[in-house]
């Protein structure tokens, strides 16, 4: 084993703002994992929706204000490294933790209840509340650092741990099987795609909402049908059509989701990139007794499903484009054109 660098290369955020509060750095120095933790050499890290909504003070409910502009709500400690998705080898252990695991391939469980061994009394995100992977060396606890057995490149692989475990606990929460219709909103997305080959791995019918442009590429995945983001879904769908709604937009056409939805459906969401102010009208949540599922925090089964998926060739990993970690401002701006389909990796090196 190569002798670990006392410093090393990562992109800091230095505090809530635009691509400016991006710094990256040669010398950092790097982490040393305390004796629940593991120390991992960091190969590969998706880009995220919530790397930017993080920057920018999306998550406050205070427009913009870094009192609580965290995934957490609450305001974060500068410099931060961000970086959920991360595919790396374990290269050292803390004095609790068999030296067995060094060598291993693995994927970091995004969604954080234990630092250092001890449960938090309110989740973290890798990379919100603690520094991430947008650097040559991370440390996570023990528990949330899963070996991953698999042919897959380490590119490949940084595609699926917040996307797809994101997708996976949407499914999970909503009771989805093989006798529901389910309908996918922003369905080209990470969260999106991966929604739509989860669900069909569980043997439901999926109805995926995307542009028309890359319709065929989704039904590609296993889609059964696909519609316009444009169309009216009652009049393409009809009322009371799907079981089940997977939301990663909400927006102005919000209403119609639950229009489309049969009586006892499930709604789960977990984003709002068309706006997450929306006007419910009572009435059709509880006449319909209709169940909402809002899905952040991952169910304790879904991450170890998910790695079993992967290693089974369940579902595919989809690498849109690669960059170098140094270049993670032209990654995210390519991330936000929302031309893709799947995910925006960073190697690092």
């Amino acid at each position: 084993m190569n002798k670990i660098p006392k410093t090393m290369k990562a992109m800091l955020m230095i505090g809530n703002g635009d691509y400016d509060k991006l710094e990256y750095v040669t010398n950092y120095e790097t982490p040393i994992p305390k004796e629940n933790e593991v120390l991992i050499q960091v190969k590969a890290a998706g880009v995220n929706n919530t790397d930017i909504n993080t920057r920018i003070g999306w998550y406050s409910k205070n427009d913009n204000n870094p009192e609580d502009a965290s995934w957490g709500g609450e305001s974060l400690n500068f410099p931060r490294i961000q970086g959920a998705d991360v595919c790396g080898y374990i290269v050292a252990v803390g004095k609790n933790i068999d030296e067995k695991r060094i060598g291993q391939r693995v994927l970091i469980e995004p969604s954080l209840q234990k630092i250092n061994g001890e449960q938090l009394e309110n989740p973290w995100y890798f990379g919100s509340e603690c520094d991430g992977g947008f650097a040559q060396f991370t440390v996570i606890s023990n528990e949330h650092a899963h070996e991953i057995k698999s042919d897959y490149t380490d590119i490949e692989l940084a595609s699926f741990p917040c996307s797809y475990s994101t997708s996976e606990n949407l499914l999970t929460r909503a009771h989805v099987n093989e006798n529901d219709i389910v309908l996918v909103s922003g369905a080209s997305g990470g969260v999106g795609s991966a929604t739509v080959q989860l669900a069909c791995a569980r043997g439901a019918k999926v109805i995926a909402i995307t542009s028309p442009s890359k319709f065929e590429e989704i039904l590609a995945l296993g889609a059964s049908k696909v519609i316009s983001r444009d169309d009216n879904l009652v009049e393409v769908l009809g009322e009371n059509s799907v079981t089940v709604v997977i939301d990663l937009v909400a927006g102005k056409k919000w209403n119609e989701f639950l229009d489309v939805l049969k009586p006892h459906g499930r709604y789960a969401v977990s984003g709002a990139i068309a706006g997450p102010i929306v006007e419910l009208d009572l009435r059709t949540l509880y006449l319909k007794d209709l169940s909402f599922f809002g899905c952040t925090i991952l169910e304790k089964e879904v991450f170890p499903n998910l790695i079993k998926r992967i290693e089974k060739k369940e579902i595919k990993p989809l690498v849109a484009k690669t960059f170098e970690l140094e270049n993670i401002v032209v990654a995210q701006k390519e991330f936000l054109t929302k031309k893709h389909i799947g995910k925006i990796v960073l190697e690092v090196k």
